[in-house]
């Protein structure tokens, strides 16, 4: 049964990523390249400080650095803990599909980083800053969906990688902001 769910996996794969064409590996390149969203970090930082002061700003970086160096160790246990390779070292996928940017990355792609990272912060993020920006999710999901599906269309990750890692970005985000906000009350910070 696991072995014909995989397989599914592998078909949606090449649907989705045979779907990529010439025109749009650029914008794709662009989504997947996260020093381009070095701005959004930069304008996440300023919403922070506008709802929060510099003090309660400090300590959610400190915890969003936690929650990504958490997500990245998980998934690198993960990575070479299952060893499923990716679709670009897959011998029946390397063939059949369109590998979009110079380099496939590492052996092997289950959960994907991206995917888990990206929708970690933007969920994180939004649980500390809809109070004020009410609608920030409204961009911030849709942002970490984009990502994670360009892990596909470049031809790096199988749609169960991307799924996973947003599924464990969610879930960690929540883990951590709990934790956050039970040690401001607990320490009074």
């Amino acid at each position: 049964m696991w072995e014909q769910f995989l397989a599914y996996d592998k078909e949606l794969f090449l649907f989705l990523n045979n779907l990529g064409t010439e025109h749009w590996d650029g914008f794709w390149l662009f989504m997947t390249n996260k020093l381009h969203w070095i701005p959004l970090y930069a304008l996440l930082l300023v919403l922070l400080y506008k709802q929060w002061g510099w003090r309660r700003t400090l300590l959610i970086l400190v915890a969003a650095a936690l929650l990504i160096l958490l997500t990245d160790q998980l998934t690198n246990f993960f990575k070479y803990g299952v060893q499923r390779l990716r679709p670009c070292h897959d011998l029946e996928t390397r063939s059949l599909m369109r590998l979009v940017k110079a380099s496939c990355g590492g052996k092997f792609g289950y959960f994907s980083a991206h995917a888990a990272n990206h929708m970690a912060i933007a969920a994180f993020l939004t649980y500390f800053l809809w109070v004020r920006f009410r609608y920030i999710g409204f961009l911030l999901v849709p942002w970490a969906l984009l990502v994670a599906y360009s892990r596909i269309y470049i031809g790096v990750h199988f749609p169960l990688d991307v799924f996973s890692g947003l599924a464990i970005g969610l879930f960690l985000s929540w883990l951590v902001a709990k934790l956050s906000i039970f040690a401001q009350h607990k320490f009074s910070l």
